[in-house]
């Protein structure tokens, strides 16, 4: 029993130990497999040679602008109320017409000469034409130049005198909403480019007219309304339409323009990539003096020449083109 039972101790240690040395040989080899593929990865990053794409130096315009959302009305709407309630006779505008001040827009009746025209009529052409000439119809005239809008208005029939029977505006302009950090660059008489989205192949110039002093803040966003004055109305335009309107701070015509991403800022320093004049060559950094700028060119005031070939890095999305053959994944093709 004794020897029997040393025996089956000794097996359990011998197993033991085989089983402790098993599992550090596993941990050894998962650790120089990941050691591995870390100096694989840093390797193929230290050896990949950065890639250049060409662009060239050109001459063209540029503009600064801010840009902004607004909507077309009139500069000064009114409502065309008759004086007294009665009954239209006849209506002698349509809607989109342009009109005087003083113009005839409709003639009307009142409550009592309609009734008197209506009896009148019943007794025949004769009486109805004595009563006409005796009892003149109601005027409604335009108050301003301007265009009808509305028209509210037929031939025979009844208002009241809180109706409005034509609404007219004088002009169209567009209010846009500018946010209060760009309204330090709006002034007066600025120009503006606009496009409608009803209409977005017809763009039309305009200046600004007026800036807001109240301001208006919705969801804690605080803009101000400025009011562009198309330069000429177009016949297309609309009360109500959606307009984008781009205010020109600065533009500059006929200059040198390099890509934006084509510059380099370090220390107050801008600088681009000369492109090398032979194959094998190495690219040289260039100083330049920039202008205007519009987020996707450059002015370029000084430092290069029209037509000259610079270098803009191209930013990798992706790893390392070499295939790690510590991947799981395999090697890529």
């Amino acid at each position: 029993m004794g020897a029997g039972s040393g025996q089956r101790g000794d097996s359990v240690k011998a197993s033991e130990v085989v089983h402790k040395y098993r599992w550090q040989t596993v941990i050894g080899l998962v650790l120089l497999l990941g050691i591995g593929a870390v100096l694989w990865s840093w390797r193929a990053d230290q050896q990949e040679a950065p890639s250049y794409r060409e662009v060239s130096v050109t001459r063209g315009d540029i503009q600064m602008t801010i840009l902004s959302t607004g909507i077309v009305q009139p500069k000064n709407r009114l409502e065309i109320k008759a004086p007294i309630p009665g009954r239209a006779e006849q209506v002698l505008v349509d809607q989109g017409d342009r009109v005087k001040k003083g113009q005839v827009l409709a003639w009307m009746s009142s409550t009592e000469r309609a009734a008197l025209m209506d009896a009148a009529r019943a007794k025949g052409p004769e009486e109805l034409k004595r009563w006409e000439e005796l009892y003149r119809p109601t005027p409604i005239l335009a108050p301003l130049d301007g265009t009808l809008i509305t028209r509210n208005l037929e031939p025979g029939q009844t208002f009241t005198s809180a109706d409005a029977v034509f609404v007219m505006s004088d002009y169209l302009i567009v209010n846009a909403q500018v946010d209060e950090t760009d309204l330090a660059q709006i002034r007066l008489r600025q120009p503006a480019d606009i496009v409608l989205d009803a209409y977005p192949d017809h763009p039309f110039t305009g200046k600004v007219d007026q800036i807001a002093y109240d301001a208006t803040t919705v969801n804690n966003v605080t803009t101000y309304n400025v009011e562009i004055l198309p330069t000429k109305t177009p016949a297309f335009m609309r009360s109500g339409m959606t307009a984008n309107v781009s205010f020109v701070q600065a533009s500059r015509h006929d200059v040198l323009l390099v890509p934006a991403d084509a510059v380099k800022v370090r220390e107050g320093r801008s600088t681009v990539l000369l492109a090398p004049a032979q194959k094998n060559g190495k690219p040289v950094e260039q100083e330049i003096k920039t202008g205007l700028s519009d987020g996707k060119h450059a002015e370029v005031l000084d430092g290069v020449t029209e037509g000259q070939r610079l270098l803009v890095l191209r930013i990798r999305t992706g790893g390392s083109g070499a295939a790690n053959p510590f991947s799981p994944f395999g090697r890529r093709h």
